[in-house]
Parts: C-alpha cells; sequence; structure tokens
C-alpha cells in the first residue's frame, strides 16, 4: 500500500489530485462546490482493501485551476478535461468510477461515450437529469450569473449556517466536516453556478450503460429529488440501489463508514466474481 498521505497532492493538465493504494484503479469524481477533500475516509479505505484511489478536484475547484471565464465551466468543457486527465494517467485497465451528484454525471456520461475506459460504477446521489434539481437549484439554473455574484458576496460563515438547515444531515456532520464543506464552497469558483446550466437529460442514453453499478443515496435529500434515484436503478440493466435512511444528499460525508463498508462490498464481490469467472 501507498505511504503517501491523503494530504499531499499531484497536478496534472491543471487538475490536482490525490493517489493512494495500488491494485485496480478507482477514480472518486466530487459534487458541485466540493473538493477531494470529500474522499477523506473511503480513499484510505479504498487503499487498504487493495484498490488505487484516484480523487481528483474537478476544474474550478479545490486546488485545480480556476479561469476567470463562465465559458469554462460549461458540463461538457468540464467533462473534456476530465477525459484528458484520465488519458493522461498511468492506467493500464479500465476504471471504476464512483460519483457523487455532478460526479455521478460525469460518470455516467463518460462511462456511455467510452465504455471500453470503465469497468464498473459507484454512484452516490447521482444528478442524471436537470429534472431532479429541487426547486432553487432550477431557479439557479436559469439564473446563473446572479448566482454567480451571490457566491462571491455571500461569507464562509453564512454557508455553514446554512448547511445547518438540513436537519437529515446536521446530527452527522461533525463541525470539523461542515467547517470544510463551506471553505470548499468559498474556494470554487463562483462560476461553477453555470455547470448546471446546460445539462442535457441522460436518461435516453442510460440504458445502453451495460457495467455493473451500485447506486447509493440518501432518502432526505433536499439537493436532488430523492424519487429519482430508484427510476436510475430501473432504467440501468446492471444497477443495485442502496438507500441510507435518515441521511441526506452527502451520505459519503455525514455516514462515511457505512458508505464505505457499502462501496467495498460492492467491489468484492464483483471481484469474487470474476475471479470465479476466470477459474471456471
Amino acid at each position: 500500500m501507498s505511504t503517501r498521505s491523503f494530504s499531499e497532492v499531484e497536478q496534472l493538465n491543471g487538475i490536482h489530485y490525490v493517489v493512494d493504494g495500488e491494485g485496480p484503479p478507482v477514480i472518486l469524481l466530487h459534487g458541485v462546490a466540493a473538493s477531494l477533500h470529500d474522499w477523506t475516509r473511503l480513499v484510505p479505505a479504498l487503499a487498504s482493501a487493495g484498490f488505487s484511489a484516484y480523487a481528483p478536484d474537478l476544474p474550478g475547484h479545490g486546488e485545480s485551476d480556476k479561469p476567470d471565464d463562465p465559458e469554462q465551466y460549461h458540463i461538457e468543457v468540464i467533462l473534456l478535461q476530465i477525459t484528458r486527465w484520465l488519458d493522461s494517467l498511468p492506467l493500464e485497465r479500465p476504471v471504476i468510477l464512483l460519483g457523487h451528484s455532478l460526479g455521478g454525471y460525469l460518470s455516467l456520461a463518460y462511462a456511455n461515450r467510452y465504455p471500453e475506459n470503465v469497468e464498473r460504477l459507484v454512484l452516490i446521489n447521482p444528478l442524471y437529469s436537470p429534472d431532479q434539481l429541487s426547486p432553487v437549484l432550477q431557479v439557479a439554473r436559469r439564473r446563473p450569473a446572479l448566482g454567480s455574484k451571490t457566491m462571491r458576496l455571500v461569507p464562509e460563515w453564512l454557508v455553514n449556517t446554512v448547511l445547518g438547515w438540513d436537519q437529515s444531515s446536521t446530527a452527522d456532520f461533525s463541525p470539523q466536516a461542515r467547517q470544510q464543506i463551506a471553505n470548499d464552497y468559498k474556494r470554487a469558483s463562483p462560476h461553477f453556478v453555470y455547470i448546471t446550466k446546460d445539462i442535457s437529460d441522460l436518461t435516453p442514453s442510460l440504458p445502453d450503460i451495460q457495467q455493473p453499478t451500485c447506486v447509493i443515496w440518501g432518502d432526505r435529500d433536499m439537493t436532488l429529488r430523492p424519487d429519482s434515484f430508484p427510476s436510475l436503478v430501473d432504467i440501468l440493466p446492471r444497477a443495485s440501489g442502496i438507500p441510507i435512511a435518515h441521511s441526506g444528499h452527502q451520505p459519503h460525508i455525514g455516514k462515511p463508514a457505512l458508505v464505505s463498508r457499502l462501496v467495498l462490498e460492492f467491489l468484492d464481490a464483483l471481484e469474487s466474481s470474476d475471479s470465479q469467472a476466470t477459474r471456471s
């Protein structure tokens, strides 16, 4: 297992990322206004379980490049940058994509376009259609310039306070976790609000995604409609679904031990199945 600490990051094509462990590659993609720190618990768990975990800061987030141009925050531009980053990694086999929210959208879109590069998927409260967005996000999607201006002006303490309004998450998030979430919001480019402006509905292409997929979601999500996740499981040809009770949009932060266990159980079951198929 790698001896690198989680705080050590690499840079490639403007993307900052952490890599830890040796074995099948797992790519962890966070959501809007977050960072690779979303995966503080899951990266070491994957490394300890025999996987190689790559967790980037998406463009415009964390320590990755943040161009001051709204045109650089369209979903297709973000997907192209992540594709180029993946192409630059020293990978010798197809990857396991693990995405939360926007990271789930990017994972599904990438798997649909480059199926030969993806072995399986793990999706946590994934975005796949603009119809999933909450009423507040629907408004922000229609007026991204206003949202960008608001994000420049809102103080970090207020972001932290707003996080406490989601009663399904407050009890789960430690003060340190909430502070990190608020910090990630403020250090992301305010242009991140443009990302959802022109996202397309992936629903028509979902039946083409043949990789084994595990969908995990909090049943009290206030960002994306919770009833959209069972629908995703039904549409994907080889998907299983696991709802997490009394959890919101970020179960991987609020209930990290549980999510880590579910992820590893899914990956271990498939590894065992692949091994048995090889022997027979």
